[in-house]
Parts: structure tokens; C-alpha cells; sequence
């Protein structure tokens, strides 16, 4: 277990990472904690994870747009499960939170969740309690009376080791979309539908088409957030260590046409430039809080 924190007078930021012990189903668990700062706006960015967050200081508040997220149609949870998505979540952060976020794996979703990532399409954020049930409402209730991460991460755990155990295992995921994901993920977004396609032996259509079933999303659309997560986690890095980020060779060396096309792409997903997101978000890459989803 990591921590890191950040300290301005009364104002602070604190990010804590457990590895977890799922068997690849969680790729990352953060624990954060703020407070002394105005409300501000962060954009929950697409990924290639689903997104399950148990928010201890109040619920968590949302919108498709920054209109809905300050507005009364708002959607406020305490327990939020996001599907994959293709434009940015808009959340309110208020002065204090206090929560867990993890970041769990497509094709991990039938057993943590009990249903195919597919499924959680149709809106950006869904309460957890919908998704879970009310047991999920008891183990969040169990993790704020909890003195410390580690206790609240080990009961987070051994909440989703025993849904995994009891899964049923009659829906399986398709091996040829396992293999599929796992080539795209190997080449981190490169490579063509075609190539895919003959890799698992499908036809491109019948392999979009059990593709989106299960994730929610096509192989190209899938390889254009693996290969966006990539360039951002590069562009992230060289923020953090001070460094000036090129544009240019991040494009270069993450498979991008030039410069504009990942621009183009930086500008989908979360809504602004490269220049203005690490402008908004300065601060909570400087205290340690943009590896979600990086172990």
C-alpha cells in the first residue's frame, strides 16, 4: 500500500493505492481524501476500465454535461458503477470527500457486477445499490465506520472475492472476445479490425457485433481508449516530473498520425485541449491522483 498527500495551508489532497489481489479482475484501487478547498469541476475521463467508487463524505455528483452536473437533474450516489464511455463525466468535487475508486477490468464485470459491461451503456453512471443490491449499501455503510485504508481496503476485497466466488458460471465471456481484448490491450490500441478479426477467427462483423455486446463498445472504439490512455498516462508522467510534455513525440510513439490527431482525440474525451485539462487537473496529478487504473 502507497500514499501520497498534498499540503497548502489548511487545503489537502490525499491518494492511497492498494495493490490489488483480485486475479486481474481490479486493476487498480485508490483510496482519496480532500478538504479546505473550494468546490471545483473535474472530469471523469473515458477509459478502458469500469469505474466502481464507494464515496464516503456524501455522494457523488454528476452529469453528462457541466449544466446537468450544477443542475437539479444531477445524478448524486454514494455507490457509483460507470460503464466504458466515450465522453467525459462531469462531477462536482466539493470541499471535502473521502472515498474509494477502482478501476475493474471489462470482462471482469459478469462477476464483480453480475452482469456484461455491455449492459451499463445506456447511462454514465448507475447507483451501485441497482447494480449490487443492498449488500453493497451494508459494506459501505461497514467502510465509513472503518479507522483506516487498510481496513476499509480489505473489506472492499473480500466483498468482491466473495461475488466472484459466487458468480454463476453458466454465461461465461466468450474466449475469442478474451483474446480479442487482450491483443488490443498488447497493442495498446494499434493494429487493424482486420487484423483482429483473423486473430480470433471471426469475421469483423460477427466480432464487433459479440464485442459490443459484451463491452459496450466496438474493437476500434476499445483501441482508440487503450491507445488514449496510453498517450495521457505518458503526457501525466512528464507533467508530474516537471518536464514539459511534446505533443508531438507522444503522438508519434503512441501510434497517433501527428500532433492534431491526438489533439483531436484529447478533445473527445475530455472536452478541452491537453494544455487546459493539465491546467485543470494540475493539482491532483501533483499529489499522486491520476493512476487509476496504473499499478
Amino acid at each position: 500500500m502507497a500514499a501520497e498527500a498534498g499540503r497548502e495551508g489548511e487545503a489537502f489532497q490525499e491518494f492511497v493505492r492498494c495493490t490489488p489481489r483480485l486475479g486481474g479482475m481490479v486493476a487498480s484501487a485508490v483510496g482519496y481524501r480532500s478538504g479546505g478547498q473550494p468546490p471545483a469541476l473535474h472530469r471523469g475521463l473515458p477509459s478502458p476500465w469500469l469505474t466502481l467508487i464507494f464515496s464516503l463524505d456524501g455522494p457523488v455528483t454528476s452529469g453528462l454535461t457541466l449544466e446537468q452536473a450544477r443542475g437539479a437533474d444531477a445524478v448524486r450516489t454514494d455507490i457509483v458503477v460507470g460503464g466504458l464511455h466515450q465522453s467525459p463525466a462531469y462531477i462536482i468535487q466539493p470541499e471535502h470527500e473521502t472515498g474509494v475508486q477502482l478501476a475493474l477490468h471489462p470482462l471482469a464485470a459478469r462477476r464483480l457486477l453480475g452482469l456484461p459491461a455491455g449492459a451499463l451503456t445506456d447511462q454514465l453512471v448507475v447507483s451501485g445499490t441497482e447494480v449490487l443490491g443492498a449488500r453493497a449499501a451494508e459494506i459501505h455503510e461497514r467502510m465509513r465506520e472503518q479507522p483506516g485504508w487498510e481496513e476499509r481496503f480489505a473489506l472492499l476485497g473480500s466483498y468482491l472475492r466473495a461475488r466472484a466466488a459466487a458468480a454463476d458460471e453458466a454465461t461465461p465471456v466468450r474466449r475469442e472476445i478474451v483474446e480479442a481484448w487482450a491483443w488490443l490491450a498488447r497493442h495498446r490500441g494499434a493494429g487493424t479490425l482486420r487484423g483482429l478479426a483473423e486473430h480470433v477467427a471471426l469475421s469483423p462483423r460477427r466480432l464487433t457485433a459479440l464485442f459490443r455486446a459484451e463491452t459496450g463498445l466496438s474493437p476500434k472504439q476499445a483501441a482508440r481508449l487503450m491507445r488514449f490512455e496510453h498517450a495521457k498516462g505518458t503526457v501525466v508522467r512528464a507533467f508530474a516530473a516537471g518536464a514539459p510534455a511534446d505533443l508531438a513525440r507522444v503522438a508519434a510513439d503512441c501510434g497517433y498520425y501527428d500532433h492534431s490527431h491526438l489533439v483531436r482525440d484529447f478533445r473527445q474525451y475530455t472536452g478541452v485541449s491537453p494544455t487546459v485539462w493539465l491546467a485543470e487537473e494540475c493539482r491532483n496529478i501533483q499529489a499522486g491522483g491520476h493512476r487509476n487504473g496504473e499499478e
